[in-house]
């Protein structure tokens, strides 16, 4: 499964090859492959905003494989704000960072797709070079706060489809809800 916006789990795979096989060719590997966590349970927001950080690498964000909880790790406190741990001591996956222009084609697709003809081309303008999210951002609040809670709707639903791929693509749920969750959760119309 791939990190884009595309609504189906199961045109990512190639059906010629066994998914171990599809993972290594990917240079993915098969995370963990014991039992599968609740979909319904788990906190997608959090796991796409560790997808999203792009702050630094001092920390880590990590799934307990088996409970599906959450941790935010740092090089000098651990998991318990307190106590240093090694990363390979820990029983639990990390979540690694999505680049940028993944979350860019978010903003780009948000500005093609609103129907204020004069607005999209505007936001499109804006996300050019560097600083392009903050560009977007003040924008939007500045320039088009009507658009902003369609823009969040569309962030959040893309980020949730985001956080559920992953999941996918680490063997921590199943792919047939993974499937199920996308299909049900498709981008919103855009005004």
């Amino acid at each position: 499964m791939s990190v884009g916006t595309s609504d189906s789990l199961s045109d990512r795979r190639r059906p010629d090859l066994p998914l171990v096989a599809l993972l290594l060719e990917r240079g993915q590997k098969r995370v963990y492959g014991g039992r599968m966590l609740d979909l319904s349970r788990l906190d997608l927001e959090e796991i796409a905003t560790a997808l999203e950080d792009q702050t630094d690498y001092e920390h880590r964000w990590l799934i307990n494989p088996q409970t599906g909880e959450i941790v935010f790790w740092t090089t000098d406190g651990g998991i318990d704000g307190h106590t240093p741990a090694d990363l390979d001591d820990l029983d639990l996956v990390g979540i690694d960072t999505l680049p940028s222009y993944v979350w860019y084609q978010d903003m780009a697709d948000f500005a093609e797709r609103i129907s204020d003809a004069a607005a999209g081309r505007r936001l499109a303008r804006v996300i050019q070079g560097r600083g392009a999210f903050r560009r977007f951002k003040n924008e939007l609040h500045e320039e088009y706060p009507h658009l902003l809670q369609a823009w969040h709707a569309f962030r959040d639903v893309r980020a949730r489809r985001r956080a559920v791929e992953w999941l996918v693509d680490n063997s921590l749920v199943d792919e047939e809800a993974g499937e199920r969750f996308v299909t049900e959760h498709r981008d919103p119309d855009l005004p």
